[in-house]
């Protein structure tokens, strides 16, 4: 990657780790959303539970 050049992809493969700048980002992008998605999937985990297992009353 030559200097001033963009970022074509935000694959991991794909990004120049070599610059701190990029790494930086990127690697907080990408910590904040497997932070996310694990969130999100036990939620949608937790309520598929729930409602298979019957603890919901009905009011």
């Amino acid at each position: 990657m030559l200097h001033g050049e963009t970022v074509h992809s935000p694959l991991p493969q794909d990004l120049p780790w070599f610059q701190a700048d990029h790494a930086i980002f990127f690697g907080v992008l990408y910590i904040v959303l497997i932070v996310i998605s694990i969130g999100m999937g036990y939620c949608i985990m937790k309520s598929w539970w729930d409602c298979r297992s019957g603890s919901h009353t009905d009011h």
